[in-house]
């Protein structure tokens, strides 16, 4: 037996050497014809204006992105509510709000039939809001064994990204662990309880966020009191000393999205997410911090800039151990953001936008509310919510008030107040979308189906409060994000056409060769890829 295995290996040796001698080559492997890994990298609230801004002084993540990527500098969430959850939920679905039936943060995730399990802070949540596919079902359609796993602090954030497609999905819970609700398992698996166990609530307690960089590297001034309402405007910024308290508060400060890459990278070694040849696997991870800290202290504040150069160097440590522990150039990675963010209202209309203003919701519903009230119609009739208006038709029957007459009453008394850009009756923006891109984001928010009597928009900049600084607009500054796809499968370049979000799950499918189950709003952007590969 030893004596015949020594003849076959010298044979084969000496077929070797011939085929060098006459200059040819063994058959190499096959390449692989689709990647083992997708990630999906979403910075919650990041505008592309932070690439533009602080792209010098990017080492890490950000920085290897934009050098190797595909990164298109004109992409848009073409909507216009523009939010965490409607942005989340478009990534991977390439459908519009309108579709995906999440048009706003309130029609979310919140689900009190979906408890959270093992003990978790914080209300139920599940997908069951979201309708049709997204690329995690046109997968698992074409792979059975496909593993996905999707991660953030948000649950909104973690959860919608991939629907109701079966999948793993966690967030972070005040008291210092990752979680799920009921809806998608009745236990935690031993890898997330361990990450848990081994994450002592004293790690962040006491501990200071000071700047990343010396204080000559930040242009902002430090010192500007309407940031953080007032309060804790300065750095450095103190952590409580208390264990829980500080594991809670960590959620506003950049370390979290430490926390998050950390517990991705556990569950990629868990999952053994990317280990196959044969399959391919997606993660989606959603970074929060900078949302928490851009809507405390604004986008132009020492603290988003020292943010966005940490959120890159968590990036860049991120892919160095993923890179590790998998062959980067089987993995196709996409980094892209929620929605944008607009200046501080009382900032901006000191420089670029002089009639930005706070507004109030209650002052511009109360003269109608007030001729409902003499005509003796339940004034409940009559909402607004977040830039709709709502009607209940049948509580004007027999009244001495008709309901078109009181909307044109609403719509007249409205564009007269300083701040309200424009009133549009919803039946009337599909007329010329083509033209208008504030019409076209607002129809590509809700079906026609939808009962929307009529959208209030208002001037840039301006805000209906809460946050120091907000989005939630048609604008650009709140539209505009990065898009950059990266590794596998992906042609290297710079591109200034205007592309959107929902392009990104058809792309992705052509790349993995998986075909979409339903009609999409977003299409393939060829110049992302190599090659445009074949769907099966």
């Amino acid at each position: 037996m030893i004596r015949r295995h020594s003849r076959t290996l010298a044979l084969a040796a000496a077929a070797a050497a011939l085929l060098v001698a006459i200059g040819a080559r063994p058959p190499a492997m096959a390449a692989p014809s689709k990647p083992s890994l997708v990630v999906l990298i979403a910075i919650d609230q990041f505008t592309a204006d932070y690439l533009d801004r602080f792209g010098a002084q990017m080492t890490g993540g950000l920085a290897r992105l934009m050098r190797d990527g595909a990164w298109y500098t004109n992409a848009h969430h073409d909507h216009a509510i523009t939010e965490t959850a409607p942005g989340h939920a478009t990534l991977l679905a390439g459908r519009f709000p309108r579709s995906t039936g999440i048009m706003m943060n309130s029609i979310g995730v919140e689900d009190d039939n979906a408890p959270l399990i093992a003990g978790g802070f914080g209300p139920g949540a599940s997908p069951r809001r979201f309708q049709g596919t997204t690329l995690a079902d046109w997968m698992r359609a074409a792979d059975a064994s496909t593993r996905t796993l999707s991660v953030s602090m948000k649950d909104r954030a973690a959860i919608l990204p991939n629907g109701r497609a079966p999948s793993d999905v966690y967030w972070y819970s005040p008291d210092g662990r990752f979680v799920t609700s009921s809806y998608y398992r009745k236990t935690l698996p031993a890898w997330v309880s361990a990450w848990g166990n081994r994450q002592p609530l004293e790690r962040f307690a006491g501990k200071p966020w000071t700047l990343l960089l010396p204080d000559s590297a930040y242009h902002e001034p430090d010192s500007v009191s309407i940031e953080s309402s007032g309060k804790n405007f300065m750095f450095p910024h103190p952590m409580p000393d208390d264990a829980f308290e500080a594991a809670n508060l960590v959620r506003t400060t950049p370390f979290m999205d430490d926390l998050t890459a950390d517990f991705a990278l556990d569950g990629v070694k868990a999952m053994q997410l990317g280990a196959s040849p044969t399959r391919t696997d997606l993660l989606t991870i959603s970074l929060s911090a900078t949302d928490v800290i851009g809507h405390r202290f604004g986008p132009d504040s020492r603290e988003s800039h020292d943010q966005v150069l940490r959120v890159d160097r968590v990036i860049g440590r991120f892919l160095d151990s993923l890179y590790a522990m998998r062959d980067s150039s089987t993995i196709t990675v996409v980094l892209t953001a929620d929605h944008g963010i607009g200046r501080i209202p009382e900032l901006a209309a000191q420089t670029i936008a002089p009639g930005a203003r706070r507004m109030s919701l209650a002052t511009l519903i109360a003269p109608a509310r007030e001729r409902m009230r003499t005509a003796g119609v339940d004034t409940n009739a009559f909402v607004m919510e977040q830039n709709m208006v709502l009607l209940d038709r049948a509580a004007f029957k027999k009244k001495p008030l008709d309901p078109d007459s009181l909307l044109a009453f609403f719509a007249a008394t409205t564009r007269l107040q300083p701040g309200v850009a424009r009133v549009d009756r919803f039946r009337d923006l599909a007329a010329d979308t083509a033209r208008d891109p504030i019409a076209r984001r607002w129809t590509h928010q809700f079906p026609p189906t939808i009962n929307v009597e009529m959208i209030v928009t208002l001037t840039p900049y301006s805000t209906w409060g809460g946050n120091v600084a907000s989005h939630g607009s048609p604008y650009d500054y709140d539209s505009r994000v990065p898009l950059i796809f990266a590794g596998f499968g992906v042609q290297r370049g710079t591109h200034a056409d205007f592309v959107r979000t929902v392009d990104i799950a058809p792309t992705l499918a052509r790349l993995i060769g998986v075909n979409p189950t339903e009609r999409l709003d977003g299409v393939v952007l060829p110049s992302a890829l190599r090659a445009i590969l074949p769907t099966r």
